[in-house]
Protein backbone atom coordinates (compact mmCIF):
# COMPACT_ATOMS: atom_id res chain seq x y z
CA UNK A 1 0.00 0.00 0.00
CA UNK A 2 1.62 3.25 -1.16
CA UNK A 3 2.24 5.93 1.99
CA UNK A 4 0.13 8.53 0.22
CA UNK A 5 -3.12 5.90 1.22
CA UNK A 6 -2.09 5.20 4.54
CA UNK A 7 -0.40 8.18 5.56
CA UNK A 8 -2.04 11.32 3.51
CA UNK A 9 1.83 12.22 2.26
CA UNK A 10 3.12 11.04 -1.05
CA UNK A 11 6.32 9.03 -1.22
CA UNK A 12 9.75 10.68 -2.45
CA UNK A 13 8.99 8.40 -5.71
CA UNK A 14 5.97 10.00 -6.07
CA UNK A 15 7.27 13.33 -5.77
CA UNK A 16 10.32 12.10 -8.39
CA UNK A 17 7.64 11.28 -10.55
CA UNK A 18 5.96 15.35 -11.05
CA UNK A 19 9.35 17.23 -10.57
CA UNK A 20 10.88 18.33 -13.63
CA UNK A 21 14.23 17.53 -14.93
CA UNK A 22 17.41 19.76 -13.64
CA UNK A 23 17.88 21.18 -16.69
CA UNK A 24 14.05 22.56 -16.61
CA UNK A 25 14.47 23.38 -13.39
CA UNK A 26 17.38 25.64 -13.78
CA UNK A 27 15.30 27.87 -16.52
CA UNK A 28 13.37 29.53 -14.10
CA UNK A 29 9.44 29.23 -12.67
CA UNK A 30 7.49 25.36 -12.98
CA UNK A 31 4.47 24.31 -12.09
CA UNK A 32 4.15 21.14 -10.27
CA UNK A 33 1.79 19.16 -10.03
CA UNK A 34 1.06 16.71 -6.72
CA UNK A 35 -2.33 14.94 -7.80
CA UNK A 36 -1.66 11.47 -7.55
CA UNK A 37 -4.94 9.90 -7.60
CA UNK A 38 -7.52 9.36 -10.29
CA UNK A 39 -10.66 12.32 -9.43
CA UNK A 40 -13.32 13.78 -11.91
CA UNK A 41 -11.26 17.14 -11.94
CA UNK A 42 -9.72 19.20 -14.84
CA UNK A 43 -9.52 23.37 -14.00
CA UNK A 44 -5.78 23.33 -14.27
CA UNK A 45 -5.81 21.76 -18.20
CA UNK A 46 -8.50 24.60 -18.80
CA UNK A 47 -6.98 27.47 -16.46
CA UNK A 48 -2.95 27.07 -18.67
CA UNK A 49 -2.80 29.44 -21.56
CA UNK A 50 0.21 27.95 -22.76
CA UNK A 51 -1.05 24.03 -23.06
CA UNK A 52 1.09 22.91 -20.57
CA UNK A 53 -1.07 20.70 -18.58
CA UNK A 54 -2.01 18.17 -21.56
CA UNK A 55 -5.92 17.80 -21.95
CA UNK A 56 -7.33 14.87 -20.37
CA UNK A 57 -9.00 11.68 -22.24
CA UNK A 58 -10.91 10.97 -19.83
CA UNK A 59 -12.24 13.64 -16.82
CA UNK A 60 -10.81 11.18 -13.97
CA UNK A 61 -7.00 11.33 -15.74
CA UNK A 62 -4.10 12.18 -13.35
CA UNK A 63 -2.63 15.63 -15.17
CA UNK A 64 0.45 15.00 -17.21
CA UNK A 65 2.74 18.14 -17.82
CA UNK A 66 4.95 19.73 -21.14
CA UNK A 67 7.40 21.63 -18.93
CA UNK A 68 8.72 23.11 -21.85
CA UNK A 69 5.64 25.42 -22.46
CA UNK A 70 5.49 26.10 -18.92
CA UNK A 71 6.08 29.81 -17.62
CA UNK A 72 5.93 29.27 -14.09
CA UNK A 73 2.35 31.99 -14.05
CA UNK A 74 0.78 30.12 -11.45
CA UNK A 75 -2.97 30.45 -12.83
CA UNK A 76 -3.38 26.73 -12.25
CA UNK A 77 -2.26 27.00 -8.62
CA UNK A 78 -4.74 29.23 -8.21
CA UNK A 79 -7.63 27.44 -10.64
CA UNK A 80 -7.05 23.76 -8.26
CA UNK A 81 -9.70 23.02 -6.20
CA UNK A 82 -7.79 20.29 -4.79
CA UNK A 83 -4.37 22.44 -3.47
CA UNK A 84 -2.29 20.76 -5.29
CA UNK A 85 -0.13 22.67 -7.67
CA UNK A 86 2.74 24.63 -6.79
CA UNK A 87 5.28 26.97 -8.72
CA UNK A 88 8.40 26.96 -7.90
CA UNK A 89 11.59 29.33 -8.95
CA UNK A 90 14.79 27.90 -8.50
CA UNK A 91 16.71 30.73 -10.16
CA UNK A 92 15.62 33.54 -7.64
CA UNK A 93 18.78 33.70 -5.86
CA UNK A 94 22.08 31.53 -5.30
CA UNK A 95 20.26 30.56 -2.05
CA UNK A 96 16.77 30.65 -1.67
CA UNK A 97 14.01 29.67 -3.95
CA UNK A 98 10.33 30.91 -5.13
CA UNK A 99 7.28 28.80 -3.99
CA UNK A 100 3.91 29.80 -4.79
CA UNK A 101 1.24 27.74 -3.31
CA UNK A 102 -2.14 28.03 -2.22
CA UNK A 103 -3.79 29.57 0.36
CA UNK A 104 -7.35 29.51 1.66
CA UNK A 105 -7.12 30.84 5.44
CA UNK A 106 -7.87 34.41 6.90
CA UNK A 107 -6.27 36.61 7.03
CA UNK A 108 -4.40 36.61 3.93
CA UNK A 109 -0.25 37.24 4.71
CA UNK A 110 1.25 40.54 3.61
CA UNK A 111 4.18 41.01 1.34
CA UNK A 112 7.40 41.22 4.02
CA UNK A 113 5.83 39.21 6.41
CA UNK A 114 7.88 36.38 8.40
CA UNK A 115 6.52 32.75 8.16
CA UNK A 116 6.97 29.59 9.36
CA UNK A 117 7.50 26.93 6.53
CA UNK A 118 6.23 23.75 6.15
CA UNK A 119 6.58 20.15 4.60
CA UNK A 120 3.39 17.90 3.38
CA UNK A 121 3.08 16.46 6.66
CA UNK A 122 3.29 19.53 8.57
CA UNK A 123 6.42 19.58 9.55
CA UNK A 124 8.12 23.01 10.46
CA UNK A 125 11.07 22.49 7.95
CA UNK A 126 12.52 26.58 7.54
CA UNK A 127 12.06 29.81 7.92
CA UNK A 128 10.60 31.82 5.19
CA UNK A 129 9.12 35.44 4.03
CA UNK A 130 6.10 36.12 1.97
CA UNK A 131 6.97 37.79 -1.47
CA UNK A 132 3.87 38.68 -3.07
CA UNK A 133 0.42 37.62 -2.36
CA UNK A 134 -2.29 37.42 -4.91
CA UNK A 135 -5.56 37.46 -4.17
CA UNK A 136 -8.14 34.66 -5.94
CA UNK A 137 -10.27 35.88 -8.79
CA UNK A 138 -14.20 35.62 -7.55
CA UNK A 139 -16.42 33.78 -7.49
CA UNK A 140 -13.36 31.14 -8.11
CA UNK A 141 -9.58 31.38 -7.67
CA UNK A 142 -7.94 30.66 -4.50
CA UNK A 143 -5.32 33.30 -3.29
CA UNK A 144 -1.95 32.45 -4.30
CA UNK A 145 0.89 33.41 -2.00
CA UNK A 146 4.75 33.25 -2.92
CA UNK A 147 6.89 32.49 -0.20
CA UNK A 148 11.02 32.65 -0.01
CA UNK A 149 12.69 29.61 1.22
CA UNK A 150 16.37 27.74 1.25
CA UNK A 151 16.84 26.37 -2.39
CA UNK A 152 18.04 23.16 -0.83
CA UNK A 153 14.07 22.69 0.51
CA UNK A 154 12.58 23.76 -3.51
CA UNK A 155 10.98 20.23 -3.92
CA UNK A 156 9.92 19.96 0.12
CA UNK A 157 8.34 23.01 1.23
CA UNK A 158 4.62 23.30 0.56
CA UNK A 159 2.82 24.98 3.23
CA UNK A 160 3.20 27.74 6.07
CA UNK A 161 2.71 28.58 9.28
CA UNK A 162 2.35 32.39 10.06
CA UNK A 163 3.90 33.47 12.77
CA UNK A 164 2.52 34.94 15.77
CA UNK A 165 3.80 38.58 16.65
CA UNK A 166 5.46 39.04 20.18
Amino acid sequence: MSTLVTTGVPSAQDIAGVTPPEERRARGPYATIECFQPIPCDPCHHSCRFGAIQEFEDINDIPKMDWSKCTGCALCVAACPGLAIFVVDETYSETECLIAMPYEFVPLPEKGQPVKLTDRAGIVVADGIVQRVVAGRKPAGTPVVWVSAPKRLATVVRGFILRKEG
